[in-house]
């Protein structure tokens, strides 16, 4: 071979090597993000192809798809009641993406996890179009009708969070006000104008802020409970009937000011038992102050607060702080000062005392689906710490029923039920300025002694009467609800 031929069989063996470099680049280094590119069409082509799988509770689905009659994304998400379930699942928007479990489990929804691999390699050797597979929820629908319903009709703000205690699983998730998610589900500017009216810069509202999981308030008097256990844990007190060092009035420690309490009540030395069913400040702040931050900060700790938790849909950490004073830890143990707290994580508080101590794991996936059926993954309840010994969690029990049977909680009494509660209503705005935050936490135990279900309710209405609001009168009834529609439907 001549010189001249050798360089040009030299130069197109280099290009064909080049071809081949660029050829592996995009398709093993570069595959994923070109994938992900959002400019890459195809992508999303594919994804709206086939309607999409279901978002399913108690057996039946609460998504749904509809075929667009314009554009090239075929099929579009719909939603069932979506106000009422948004905070569960989340939107699926052709313009916008997804959230919650529309997002976390969006591979299944779509057909595209490598779990259903073999699934879709059947359907596709036997002609079947793609499908995808389902999310079935650990959610009770009677029990989230009552959430939702419940905190409609007090109006304002709230939200509900309700577990099963021997489980860890989520059966109400609710959040008002709320969206639907069906409203922009598509990729039109009929779809963009209607988001755009949901974001809180728009609507002071904030309907797409999910409060179960998404904010934290100031717990008020509900926190007393984890501080009573803490006192319990650490043999401060050991009994609910022992009588506390709880002079009156209590001067915090460094301070020349008194804590006071909400009216003339018999706070004075006042056992737990009584202190709690009058939600006496002094005596809890002072258990605060004696115990001390690191004692009162691990005891939240295994009450789940100082972490966030992943339901798989992620949850705020509450809050209670270190290296606090004694005065500001005495502030913080009646859930005031820094204390901050989800709604899911004080039904996190109610279920460890209804369990026997034992706090479960909370979830709301129950199992992921293929389209045929077949199991793909199934959550297995698992144990996330103990906040409190058995014997400790049943003197609480006691103590959490008296509020219930003759304290501030009686608006939650339920006939032939034991329910265990606590009030709260914690101080909101500048100098205590705003309308106060409305609480009320509780479990059900059935004469099988078994305990199907904790909740817990808080409510923000700025238009009430100030003197109105009460975690007793406003948020003790939809947790009485809730309660009582998970009991019916055990029957």
């Amino acid at each position: 071979m001549n010189k001249p031929l050798r360089r040009i069989a030299i130069f197109c063996g280099l290009l064909v090597l080049a071809l081949l470099v660029r050829d592996n680049y995009l398709q093993y280094v570069k595959a994923d993000s070109l994938r992900t590119d959002p400019l890459n069409r195809r992508v999303s082509i594919e994804r709206y192809a086939a309607p999409r799988g279901d978002i399913v509770v108690d057996g039946n689905p609460v998504t749904g798809s509809v075929e667009v009659k314009h554009g090239d994304f075929k099929y579009k998400r719909t939603y069932k009641n979506g106000p009422m379930w948004a905070p569960v699942t989340g939107f699926s928007s052709q313009a916008f993406g997804g959230t919650q479990l529309e997002n976390l489990d969006d591979g299944i929804l779509t057909g595209n996890d490598d779990r259903l691999f073999f699934r879709n390699t059947l359907d596709m050797i036997t002609g079947k179009p793609k499908q995808g597979g389902n999310v079935v929820t650990t959610l009770n629908g009677a029990a989230q009708k009552a959430a939702y319903n419940g905190l409609k009709a007090v109006g304002g703000k709230g939200a509900v969070a309700a577990l099963d205690p021997a489980t860890g699983k989520i059966l109400a998730l609710a959040s008002y006000p709320s969206y639907d998610p069906s409203s922009f589900a598509g990729n039109t500017d009929d779809d963009a104008k209607a988001r755009n009216k949901l974001l809180k810069e728009n609507n002071p509202a904030d309907p797409m802020l999910n409060r179960a999981l998404r904010e934290t308030y100031p717990p008020g008097s509900t926190f007393k409970v984890v501080t009573a256990a803490a006192a319990l844990e650490n043999g401060l007190y050991t009994s609910p009937d022992q009588r506390t060092n709880s002079p009156l009035p209590y001067i915090m420690p460094g301070t020349t000011t008194p804590l006071p309490n909400e009216g003339n009540l018999p706070c004075k030395d006042a056992p737990m038992r009584v202190a709690l069913q009058y939600s006496c400040n002094t005596v809890f702040g002072k258990i605060g102050a004696d115990l001390g931050n690191a004692k009162m900060l691990a005891e939240a700790k295994k009450f789940g607060f100082d972490a966030q938790q992943f339901t798989p849909v992620r949850s705020n950490a509450s809050v209670f702080s270190d290296n606090m004073n004694a005065s500001q830890t005495a502030l913080s143990s009646i859930g005031q000062y820094n204390t901050a707290a989800t709604p899911l994580q004080m039904a996190m508080v109610a279920s460890a005392v209804a369990n026997d101590g034992k706090l479960m794991k909370p979830y709301m996936v129950d199992e992921l689906e293929a389209s045929n059926l077949d199991p793909v993954e199934k959550t297995k309840p698992q144990e996330m710490s103990r906040p409190l010994s058995a014997q400790n969690a049943q003197m609480l029990q006691s103590m959490m029923e008296t509020v219930v049977e003759k304290g501030t909680g009686t608006n939650a009494r339920i006939p032939n039920v034991k329910v265990g509660g606590k009030t709260g209503t914690a101080q909101h705005g500048v100098a205590n300025s705003a309308n106060p935050y409305a609480w009320f936490i509780s479990y059900a135990k059935l004469p099988d002694g078994s305990s199907p279900v904790a909740v817990a309710v808080v409510v923000e209405d700025e238009h009430a009467n100030r003197d109105d609001i009460s975690g007793g009168g406003l948020a003790a009834p939809i947790a009485k609800s809730v309660m009582e529609a998970v009991i019916n439907s055990k029957k």
